[in-house]
């Protein structure tokens, strides 16, 4: 039997038939997946239900596939994510406990000053004395309130692109209270930090320290106290931070404070 231009035998045609009666699957990948629907002649209810069911069948495949494929998308997406933002905010514990240990050094010297000022005040001692103690310990006198740059690009990243929303619950949660602690952070350092402070007088008293003049010790203890306070809020504030950024990266963080 000639078929078009090419002799074929029966068993040939029919194959070439059940070739022709198979619908094509094109993925146009700029676009959606669609169907090339071959064009046959039903000779009977028997090749109808067969032509359907293999519609129905390519139909599930390529449904099947594309889940597949938008499933895989998803999780390498979210598995990327997770990556970055783990690395960032290990990166932002590091620079939170480094800020710590440099308060804490700060906070230390300043309440030393605090304590010896207090002590002479309340033994009456004369102005002359307290500010001679308050000049042999002047280096205590610090304004050095550190605090870390937190970056948070990998998790702007995560939302712009939707791949936040592919992370596993449980994660997305610790991540999520994580940069929403750096952001208060951020706030309480831009809005709050300073609102304890009256930064005129306390470079006006560093002023006076450095060039050996005596200061007020009673005003000298307010700006002390107003330091003590301020670098204790800032303290409490980093410890906040440190316990929920350690929460959402466990795994290189067994040295906790």
């Amino acid at each position: 039997m000639t078929y078009g231009r090419v002799r074929m035998n029966h068993r040939q045609l029919r194959h070439a038939d059940r070739v022709r009666c198979v619908p094509r699957i094109v993925r146009d990948w700029n676009s959606d997946m669609h169907f090339e629907l071959p064009r046959v002649r039903i000779h009977s209810l028997k090749d109808f239900l067969k032509h359907y069911l293999m519609i129905v069948l390519s139909i599930l495949t390529a449904l099947g596939l594309e889940a597949w494929i938008e499933h895989a998308h998803h999780t390498h997406a979210a598995e990327a994510a997770s990556r970055q933002m783990t690395a960032e905010l290990r990166h932002n514990l590091a620079e939170t406990r480094d800020s710590l240990r440099r308060n804490d050094a700060t906070l230390r010297a300043v309440g030393k000053l605090d304590a010896m000022v207090i002590a002479d005040l309340k033994s009456g001692l004369p102005a002359a004395t307290i500010n001679q103690h308050i000049r042999a310990q002047k280096a205590g006198f610090l304004l050095n309130l550190n605090w870390p740059s937190l970056p948070s690009s990998a998790w702007d990243v995560a939302v712009a692109n939707q791949s936040v929303s592919w992370i596993e619950p449980a994660s997305l949660k610790r991540y999520s209270a994580a940069y929403a602690a750096q952001r208060e952070l951020n706030d309480w350092v831009q809005h709050d930090s300073m609102l304890m402070l009256d930064m005129p007088k306390v470079i006006n008293f560093k002023t006076d320290l450095d060039l050996d003049h005596d200061v007020d010790p009673q005003a000298f203890l307010y700006t002390l106290q107003q330091l003590n306070t301020t670098n204790t809020s800032l303290k409490n504030n980093l410890q906040e931070l440190e316990k929920h950024l350690v929460d959402a990266v466990p795994d290189e963080t067994q040295g906790s404070r």
